[in-house]
């Protein structure tokens, strides 16, 4: 089972305009500065965070319980003008995990409904004994060869977002999901999916789009495991020179 949580500003839209609009540069830096601060605090208990739309975040909370994510939300209450509300949810595969837990915050009410103010909504927590957490972590073959030392930065930053939406649709179709991460590279939540099946979508890929694509698979019982296990096979691959689609490395996942 991997666990989700949906991190959501409360009332955001209404509040960057009001009383009246706020600097852009002002929103553009609470916005990465709270996502830093979020994550910070997820990944002392081992977990990750993916930024999203910024006003709405995703994270793989394997290991946090209620409280964990309570003693966040007031972290942040103490310390910014805005506060969060959260959705927890889990399942077999990441999709279904963070549809849960959407689901369970907006049955608590809309995103921009003054009273709906520092919500946790709970669908559902991993048990200690269920926590499986699989990530590829996706890097995209020589692209400081072939984009970015010849291309403009635009447009290499165009060709990085393409691979990205080819990869989130094929992904999606089998409970994955896709984040971009920095760089040419992306980290996908994977839970539900076969080595094999994650070597073919990126072969698709390469045939529809002409990127070629590598990918570092992990697994854990937490998010910060996985995606190190995710790193290291990434790194196996680029020093057999790209030889390989995938590697996979596993790091015992039951308590």
């Amino acid at each position: 089972m991997i666990q989700m949580t949906l991190i959501q500003i409360d009332n955001y839209g209404p509040w960057t305009v009001t009383p009246r609009p706020r600097n852009e540069s002002d929103l553009q830096i609470l916005q990465s500065e709270l996502f830093a601060d979020v994550q910070r605090q997820f990944a002392m208990k081992k977990g990750l965070v993916f930024f999203t739309r910024f006003d709405n975040m995703l994270a793989i909370t394997n290991g946090l319980d209620t409280e964990d994510h309570l003693r966040i939300q007031r972290s942040i209450r103490n310390r910014y003008p805005i506060t969060i509300s959260m959705g927890v949810g889990a399942a077999e595969t990441p999709h279904e995990a963070q549809k849960l837990a959407t689901i369970a915050l907006q049955n608590k009410g809309g995103a921009q409904q003054k009273e709906r103010k520092e919500i946790l909504a709970v669908d559902s927590l991993a048990e200690n004994s269920e926590n499986y957490v699989q990530v590829a972590h996706v890097d995209i073959n020589s692209v400081t060869e072939t984009l970015t030392d010849i291309e403009s930065a635009f447009d290499t930053s165009f060709m990085v977002n393409k691979a990205q939406h080819y990869l989130m649709s094929k992904l999606i179709k089998k409970g994955g999901l896709v984040f971009f991460i920095g760089g040419d590279n992306f980290m996908c939540p994977c839970n539900g999916m076969s080595a094999e099946e994650i070597e073919e979508t990126l072969k698709e890929l390469y045939d529809e789009i002409g990127i070629g694509l590598k990918a570092g698979i992990g697994k854990g019982n937490n998010a910060e495991d996985a995606a190190y296990m995710a790193d290291i096979g990434l790194e196996n691959i680029r020093e057999c020179n790209n030889e390989k689609w995938i590697d996979i490395v596993e790091k015992e996942y039951k308590d």
